[in-house]
């Protein structure tokens, strides 16, 4: 998706913005201003400037007095209704700004930027509300909200409770939202007589439950059947169980709204007065009827300035979701921390970067010493999954298994170029299909929401002609004219080969039952490039080769050859999945993740649970989209697969240094030996 240069409904604001308020020091505010066109200045405004300010927060006063003394207009700015992780008091940065040159959304008082977009835009475009349904659908599947640092496997109490929100003491949007300290006790009153011997829980705000500031609701609260909830529980699966919702101006008031339900409202946050909700202090001025889509398209379509951290630019509402889901996932599946097993010591760095954001991996050689310190930190472990051991699977600790992902590089594993992608299985690993993995579970998933930008992925692979090593290949021999079968060569000592290749497991057996199968074809055979390097095994005499092959094809681009090639066969090879990806007919002689899903010729008998009918563009979301995590080489942080694409036809290759390019060449000495293995 092209990146917006603004918001999608932008008033004219002052180019020059003049600040008093220390907070528009940081570093992501004044980026994202810059690339919306502001310059943040400091001294007196003159009359074609304006001022900026955070809210109503306590120090806008100091902005609002210079405003009124200049004659120029105040602009309010605040956080975007998806914000981060954590809190801002945590020091996690925003993904995206509200400024507003009218108010600011909370404040009922006047009319704010997004109350008169509510109030006045048109919301029928199809493809607005379009992607506003496919919006409150993509938070609710990822389990989104404004702060992000809830357990989603946190218990949340059985269904058929009502749900008072808490808020922060002291909260701009309570008392410039029409309400004050003892609406909240009033609240609560009124939820236990509307229910007469309902169960009540009261849920506190997630600064208070991390101790930054105090709620309105303490534990002596808590009495009969009124409950208070202080975990970090998953706002969405919180608001399933509700049978009511009753809140202030909480923003978890206009999630419920997204969720499904009609909230009892006791202030006037922006979400009120449009026919979704019950007021208990109406705006009388709010008078037009807007459906879930119109008034999310509002509030997270057209009016926030989005930012993309990797791309360092502007972006489109998905684009920003996209990075805030890589960032979320990371941040939950890594949280506890790993104790990482089985990883050589040139891949350490790359993992840390990957899988020690949150919490510093700790290595360990010895299985055992790694099942103690993990049982002993509370952390769980993490084994590149060749090298899982049965103790390790019988440790009872959480164990994840971690591979390349599909797109990995621009450069060979082999040659030690790290990986912008890795795979992390908590059942199985996807190249053995002796069991499950987490991918055959996505696979066999549908993910309604993810085809359009799935077909979108493919299209840009395709177009930028790229695989998972991306190497630099030389032109494509003059090949024969005929039905032209590929044949991709594989290391046969592959993980995929030796869990996965029940018949033909070497690459010379593979070329003779092409052949017995294919007599008239004209097959053409690729080595696979670390054999070719002479870093793993796997290599086939070329006499013993053309025996059965009629072109053996050195050194080429893997894609070239997939568009110049009538259909692929295979052992277990990814290029198999990326010829599928290429509209080729796939036949596999092994048993590949991409095999056993009716989009394959299967010769080898495939796992029975795989009975699940995908298509391809549920395939490719699950092994593309869902189940690798990526890491960006320039901003350093996760990223979805669309930066890691733009870097690869970019050309940005991850940094490798002396020791690893030094390591590499030893590596291709002792390629062939168990001291290396």
């Amino acid at each position: 998706m092209a990146a917006t240069p603004r918001s999608e409904a932008a008033e004219a604001i002052p180019r020059r913005l003049f600040a008093y308020n220390g907070g528009f020091l940081a570093p992501r505010l004044r980026r994202i201003l810059a690339l919306a066109g502001h310059e943040l200045r400091l001294g007196l405004p003159g009359k074609a400037d304006a001022v900026a300010v955070w809210g109503h927060s306590p120090t806008a006063w100091r902005g609002e007095r210079v405003a009124a003394h200049r004659g120029v207009p105040v602009v309010r700015i605040e956080d975007a209704f998806l914000r981060s992780i954590r809190p801002g008091r945590s020091g996690d940065p925003p993904m995206g700004l509200l400024i507003d040159p009218l108010g600011v959304h909370f404040d009922s008082s006047v009319p704010s930027r997004i109350e008169a977009l509510l109030a006045r835009a048109p919301l029928d475009d199809s493809d607005l509300l379009r992607r506003s349904r496919e919006g409150i659908a993509r938070l609710k599947a990822s389990d989104l909200s404004k702060y992000n640092n809830h357990d989603p496997a946190a218990p949340v109490p059985d269904p058929g409770y009502v749900l008072v929100v808490d808020q922060t003491a002291g909260d701009a949007s309570i008392g410039h939202g029409g309400a004050k300290a003892t609406t909240f006790r009033e609240m609560l009153a009124v939820a236990q007589i509307e229910n007469p011997g309902a169960r009540i829980v009261v849920k506190t705000h997630p600064e208070t439950a991390m101790g930054l500031r105090a709620g309105h609701y303490g534990t002596d609260t808590a009495s009969g059947r009124v409950t208070v909830l202080a975990t970090p529980v998953s706002p969405w699966r919180l608001l399933d169980g509700a049978i009511a919702v009753y809140t202030v101006s909480s923003q978890l008031g206009y999630e419920a709204i997204l969720a499904g339900h009609k909230p009892r409202v006791f202030g006037q946050p922006f979400y009120a007065g449009w026919g979704l909700t019950s007021d208990e202090n109406p705006v009388a001025r709010r008078n037009r009827t807007l459906t879930r889509a119109q008034i999310f398209a509002v509030t997270h379509i057209l009016a926030p300035l989005w930012y993309d951290p990797c791309r360092d630019r502007l972006c489109r509402f998905e684009e920003a979701l996209d990075t805030l889901e890589a960032e979320v996932r990371a941040f939950r599946e890594d949280r506890r921390g790993y104790v990482a097993v089985g990883m050589r010591l040139w891949k350490r760095r790359a993992l840390q970067q990957v899988f020690g954001r949150e919490r510093r991996l700790t290595f360990e050689n010895n299985p055992a010493r790694a099942i103690a310190k993990a049982g002993a930190s509370d952390r769980g472990l993490l084994v590149w999954a060749a090298k899982e051991t049965p103790d390790l699977r019988a440790s009872g600790l959480a164990l994840a298994r971690i591979e390349d992902g599909f797109l990995r590089s621009r450069g060979l594993g082999a040659d030690l170029v790290p990986p912008l992608s890795l795979v992390r299985d908590a059942q199985g690993i996807y190249y053995d299909p002796t069991r499950a993995s987490d991918l055959e579970t996505l696979i066999a998933t549908p993910a309604p929401l993810g085809a359009r930008r799935t077909e979108a992925l493919i299209e840009t692979l395709r177009a930028a002609r790229l695989s998972k090593y991306n190497l630099a290949g030389g032109p494509l021999p003059d090949l024969p004219v005929g039905h032209r079968i590929l044949v991709p060569g594989q290391v046969e000592d592959d993980a995929s080969i030796l869990a996965g290749a029940p018949f033909e497991c070497t690459n010379l057996s593979l070329l003779a039952r092409v052949r017995h199968e294919n007599p008239n074809a004209i097959v053409i055979f690729k080595p696979h490039p670390d054999v070719e390097a002479g870093l793993r095994p796997g290599a086939v005499n070329d006499a013993e080769a053309l025996r059965h092959a009629d072109v053996i094809a050195r050194r080429v681009d893997p894609v070239a050859l997939i568009d110049a090639c009538d259909e692929v066969w295979t052992m277990t090879s990814l290029l198999g999945f990326e010829a599928l990806l290429r509209g080729k007919p796939v036949t596999c002689l092994g048993i590949p993740f991409y095999a056993g899903w009716g989009l394959t010729r299967d010769f080898a008998p495939t796992p029975a649970r795989r009975s699940a009918r995908p298509d391809l563009l549920q395939l490719a979301h699950a092994a593309l989209v869902a189940y690798p995590r990526y890491f960006d080489p320039v901003s350093r942080r996760p990223c979805p697969p669309e930066v890691v694409i733009a870097r690869l036809a970019e050309g940005i290759p991850p940094g490798r240094g002396a020791i690893n390019r030094a390591l590499a060449k030893l590596q291709g000495l002792f390629a062939s030996t168990p001291f290396w293995r």
